[in-house]
């Protein structure tokens, strides 16, 4: 199970979509190599693989549905092996979270494992390790998700068991106080054994001023320590719903054969009322802000300049306030000009920092467009043995001041589109991307249109446009700066 850091969006326990979404790419110098491949899938589906959902006009080409009780259901025909990716999404994340709260959402994320009327905790999952599959999930700020990879011939075992978790969780306080333990020792092996983890806690917390955003998934130690059974089973009651779920499988399987599984199965389950996705405003920006984190289990310093920047969702919702046919054009421009600055060794800031100056050993940006609320640009940069993080901060911070004052290039924009697009016809290869995609994107906010109408949206930007992106995001008042450093000797 896995919960997710706040960045955008990166889920906890199942993978990294957690916290959905802070670095877009790892530190691509050569001593990162191991890492960098080790995120490479993950990297790939969030900041590449989720804007190519179904790119070029139909390399996925889902086929969608509505059962009667409300529930969305998106299958992608993907013939290359015999198995199928089964997921289930929930509209709910840790941002939805009652206040004093903190974690429910990842907590019973864990519950979830623990059986229901029919089966025994863990019995689940020993049923799909019997069956050759493989299963896990994960918890965001916007979502929670289940899934699991089976034979295609497996599909309605899979079916009848998720459906019966949906509404048939048994939970007794021999079940929940033990894994309450479980998630306190996650959360000390994740954050308060880490530098880093700590350090990112407080710049999101900074990052944030009023959003629940500004909360951890895993949440706060003091809030996880008062979850019981009764808080578990309120969330579960209230957000756990047909209508407030999306099914979506990927693999060897038509939306022919899925239908009357579907209805079976999860159409049997009745609709409930689900409130709305209340989230406090974020009230205007005044300061930049600066947080430091020195310890001596630090080996290598790193720094990072993050600025609140709109998703998608608000995007469009800020554009509509504005105009009615308004739309969310400024978060593909955003894509255009991650790509642009920190896309790798061919970007701006690799370049520039690691290449020429020869002050950094990784650089680069990273934004998500998918978000239910706010997101964040980024960019990060690790210095060299030898050199100062305060000489490579000014050096990153002239680069971001070059980008603001000179603009961009037509040749940097094309060749920025040509790699997007290109990186599309990769995703066909995977039976999770596709599901992952459509999933977080839907419940993010965006719709199965939208996700296919990418690749024309993001041809259809202009210098002109990214440039104005640049100008509106990248402010001081709106940015947090943070620094890991080795602690001074003495």
């Amino acid at each position: 199970m896995t919960s997710e850091t706040p960045t955008a969006g990166n889920p906890i326990d199942g993978g990294p979509l957690t916290g959905a979404l802070a670095v877009r790419r790892p530190p691509s110098a050569p001593r990162s190599a191991r890492r960098a491949i080790a995120f490479a899938a993950w990297l790939f589906l969030v900041l590449l693989g989720l804007p190519f959902g179904v790119a070029q006009g139909g390399i996925f080409d889902p086929e969608t549905f509505t059962l009667d009780n409300g529930m969305q259901v998106v299958v992608i025909t993907n013939r290359r092996a015999p198995i199928v990716t089964h997921m289930v999404w929930y509209r709910v994340g840790a941002a939805d979270e009652l206040p004093g709260e903190s974690g429910n959402a990842h907590f019973l994320e864990h519950l979830m494992f623990k059986g229901t009327e029919t089966l025994g905790p863990g019995e689940f999952s020993e049923i799909i390790a019997r069956n050759g599959g493989r299963e896990n999930a994960f918890t965001s700020l916007d979502y929670t998700a289940y899934y699991q990879t089976v034979a295609s011939d497996r599909l309605e075992i899979v079916m009848r068991h998720e459906a019966d978790r949906m509404t048939n969780l048994v939970l007794t306080d021999d079940i929940v106080l033990p894994e309450r333990d479980v998630v306190l020792e996650e959360r000390r092996s994740r954050v308060d054994n880490s530098p880093a983890g700590k350090l990112s806690e407080m710049a999101q917390a900074a990052l944030f001023v009023n959003h629940p955003y500004r909360i951890p998934v895993i949440g706060w130690e003091h809030e996880i320590e008062q979850l019981n059974t009764e808080t578990a089973l309120a969330f579960y009651r209230r957000w756990y719903a047909p209508n407030n779920a999306v099914l979506v499988i990927g693999g060897d399987v038509t939306a022919e054969e899925v239908r009357p599984l579907a209805e079976k199965y999860y159409g049997a389950i009745p609709a409930r009322d689900v409130p709305p996705r209340a989230r406090v405003a974020e009230p205007p920006h005044r300061a930049a802000r600066r947080v430091v984190m020195e310890s001596p289990q630090v080996r290598e310093p790193s720094l990072s300049l993050a600025y609140l920047a709109p998703s998608y969702e608000k995007a469009g919702k800020d554009a509509r306030a504005d105009d009615p046919s308004g739309d969310n054009e400024m978060a593909y421009a955003l894509q255009l000009l991650d790509e642009i600055m920190g896309g790798g060794p061919s970007s701006r800031l690799y370049r520039a920092l690691v290449v020429e100056q020869g002050l950094a050993a990784s650089a680069g940006s990273g934004y998500s467009a998918l978000s239910f609320d706010w997101s964040q640009f980024r960019f990060y940069a690790s210095p060299r043995p030898g050199k100062e993080l305060a000489v490579l901060e000014e050096a990153l911070r002239l680069q971001i001041a070059k980008l603001l004052a000179q603009g961009i290039t037509e040749e940097e924009l094309a060749a920025a589109k040509k790699r997007l697009v290109a990186g599309a016809v990769y995703a066909r290869d995977s039976i999770d991307t596709a599901p992952r995609i459509f999933g977080s994107a839907l419940t993010s906010g965006i719709t199965v249109a939208q996700v296919e109408a990418w690749p024309e949206r993001i041809s259809a930007v202009t210098k002109e446009q990214v440039e104005a992106a640049a100008r509106a995001v990248l402010r001081p008042e709106r940015s947090v700066t943070t620094l890991l450093k080795p602690e001074p000797a003495g």
